[in-house]
């Protein structure tokens, strides 16, 4: 079947089947589904290598990641791939292993596959990223840069409800395990984290940059010990984890000497013991909502939709990493 066949099925001529069939916004309602039933009545499939040479899209969509290996990212992809493909877009994953020279390149390689690329935690410079999204549409998760559209998580409300939590429970003396240079994430948590422990009263420790893993977590363990802190804040949850395999091997046990805080509520997290308290962040919602605002500058080709930028709201999961500090300690 062919789009001619379809056409004449639906009674309309063979370019408005074509756009019922690809820009359904220009066609009215009632001829846009009748252009439907049609298609789907003869098992009517478009070619879309044909399709890509006729309108130069590749109905294809890339998405790059830090790491693929860190179980924050597994369902922010699982859930932009399936709302992609229900808007006829297939996604191309690609994961950088945090090495910004590695980051450049799949975004140049990608251009030539794709119509647009989602960045998630990119960890190249704003300059490098501005100029690289000149010639494609971009959006960025967990990254503003001024012209670029963007799918922000609240980290920075995450911070302070992590603070507050722990200063709550009446710890003093808290560290911040920070992420890698470059982050977006780790640099709201250090501005938001700071600000809230003024306003409790409480000493924060800023440590850092960290590798953002568990052996991250792991090295930065005596630096934490070294500060005096009872309450510990990790960039995310593989950190956290990491904090608390390495407290084990120092003798100090979490919670009851040491009460630590992740980022991300993966299932890393949920499974570890002691189950870990963290801040939630809305991964799949923001999978979906980054195929939403690439899709809408692809296919309005509005400018305006290339400053588009929303924020997700993030909350605190308490699980049984922390406690009130030991009063015997120190």
């Amino acid at each position: 079947m062919t789009i001619r066949d379809v056409a004449q099925a639906a009674g309309v001529h063979v370019s408005t089947a074509s756009r019922a069939l690809t820009a359904s916004h220009l066609v009215k309602k009632e001829t846009r589904e009748r252009v439907l039933a049609a298609a789907a009545r003869l098992g009517y499939r478009p070619n879309e290598s044909a399709r890509a040479l006729t309108t130069g899209r590749t109905r294809n969509l890339g998405l790059i990641v830090s790491d693929i290996a860190n179980p924050f990212f597994p369902p922010l992809i699982k859930a932009a791939q399936a709302h992609a493909r229900v808007r006829g877009y297939q996604v191309f994953v690609a994961d950088t292993d945090e090495d910004v020279r590695v980051e450049e390149e799949l975004i140049q390689t990608l251009a030539r596959q794709v119509d647009g690329v989602v960045l998630v935690s990119p960890r190249l410079a704003d300059d490098v990223i501005a100029r690289l999204g000149g010639d494609l549409p971009f959006v960025l998760v967990n990254r503003q840069i001024t012209g670029l559209s963007a799918v922000l998580m609240d980290v920075a409300h995450g911070a302070v409800r992590a603070v507050e939590h722990l200063a709550g429970l009446g710890h003093t003396r808290l560290a911040l395990v920070c992420g890698p240079r470059g982050s977006w994430t780790s640099a709201q948590m250090r501005r938001a984290a700071g600000q809230a422990a003024a306003d409790a009263g409480v000493r924060l420790d800023v440590l850092g940059p960290n590798a953002p893993t568990e052996q991250g977590g792991i090295a930065a363990t005596a630096e934490v010990l070294r500060t005096g802190a009872t309450g510990v804040i990790g960039y995310n949850d593989l950190v956290a984890i990491g904090l608390i395999e390495g407290l084990d091997e120092h003798g100090v046990r979490v919670p009851d000497d040491l009460s630590v805080i992740g980022v991300d509520d993966t299932v890393a997290g949920r499974l570890n013991r002691p189950r870990l308290t963290t801040v939630a962040m809305p991964t799949a919602p923001a999978g979906r909502t980054a195929v939403d605002l690439l899709l809408q500058t692809l296919e309005s080709g509005e400018p305006d939709h290339a400053t588009a930028q929303t924020t997700l709201a993030t909350s605190l999961v308490v699980r049984d990493s922390t406690a009130p500090p030991d009063q015997s300690r120190g």
